[in-house]
């Protein structure tokens, strides 16, 4: 994104990665991950991952990127951290430079400069960290998609879908007895299944069954095939969502989601247009009907105008653009924000 408004952008990561950059800076070996971590496949198992700087992994990460970032910084450069405070040790050692936490959709924040997924998320750690006042620089940026990754099919199949994580705090278990209630398909993808035949399915921590078809993780294509085929796409996650993404592609498909009602669905599901916020049983049964009458050319529209890169990449820009104020006039500088136009 912010290479296609100008800028240079230096990326400190694992090796083998394509990413589009200026330049890419490998900071951690396949073989070092394979060491830290086994042989793991992420496809069918959870990432083994600890958040402690003081583990191994975290720190030949943090000294190979604080070397490497040193080789290259420049007076006013920004350092973009999305690790929280296992990050926190490369942001220590460049005190004169502005380290910004991006996508905060964790607890571990540390940054004077941070811009999280949500309100809603902005506000939970407001309150776990005892933060009564606003601070003027975090910002609520959502997460970023490119439209073209998402195909749209405007003739819906007739079933429903959750893809994501196999646990109860996702919610998959709540999918599965609408759907059960309404004698309606549902097609369940992604990782924490461990048994499943005729329509019975064991996770760790639930037995699932019904008219239900498990079709394993998926890659692109077949994400967008599914969610674009879909009815509706369930997203009833148990917790304060940060952003949970699985919703936003939906609706680039051009399918609704059914969600609970807090978290950031509260910011981004709008009832009758890109799908529908519930709170009881009752309310995802009647979800369920309604979706049915939902436009997938205007729920597309939608998705593009609030999470698509060409609208984000702005948002961030005018981000850093107020940071770079604080060298001069800071928060008292007059430059007008395009934003608010």
């Amino acid at each position: 994104m912010m290479l296609s408004l100008g800028h240079e952008v230096f990326l400190y990561g694992a090796e083998k990665n394509d990413s589009t950059c200026t330049e890419f800076i490998s900071c951690i070996s396949k073989e070092e991950q394979e060491k830290y971590f086994g042989n793991v496949d992420w496809h069918k198992e959870f990432f083994p991952i600890q958040w402690d700087c003081n583990l191994p992994y975290w720190q030949t990460m943090n000294n190979n990127a604080i070397k490497e970032i040193g080789k290259r910084i420049q007076q006013k450069d920004f350092i973009c951290l999305i690790g929280g405070n296992c990050q926190k040790p490369v942001a220590d050692a460049f005190p004169n430079h502005m380290s910004v936490e991006y996508g905060i959709g964790y607890e571990g924040v540390f940054s004077k400069y941070r811009v999280f997924e949500s309100y809603a998320w902005m506000h939970y750690v407001y309150g776990l960290t005892k933060q009564s006042n606003g601070g003027y620089y975090d910002r609520r940026i959502f997460n970023y998609f490119n439209p073209d990754d998402f195909p749209v099919n405007y003739n819906k199949e007739n079933y429903f879908l959750f893809i994501g994580r196999m646990i109860s705090r996702k919610g998959v278990h709540i999918a599965a007895e609408v759907c059960k209630k309404l004698g309606v398909k549902l097609i369940l993808a992604g990782q924490g299944v461990k048994e499943y035949s005729n329509g019975h399915i064991v996770t760790d921590d639930m037995v699932l069954d019904g008219d239900i078809e498990y079709v394993g993780t998926v890659d692109v294509k077949q994400r967008g095939e599914l969610m674009s085929k879909a009815k509706a796409v369930f997203v009833p996650t148990q917790y304060i969502g940060p952003f949970e993404g699985v919703h936003a592609e939906s609706n680039f498909c051009g399918s609704p989601v059914i969600c609970t009602d807090f978290g950031v669905f509260t910011e981004t599901v709008v009832n009758g247009l890109n799908g529908y916020r519930t709170r009881t049983f009752g309310e995802m049964l009647q979800a369920c009907k309604l979706v049915e009458k939902l436009d997938p050319k205007k729920i597309r529209e939608y998705a593009i105008n609030n999470f698509s890169m060409d609208v984000i990449k702005y948002q961030y820009q005018e981000y850093f653009n107020q940071l770079l104020d604080l060298w001069d006039e800071g928060w008292y500088s007059e430059r007008p924000s395009e934003l608010l136009v």
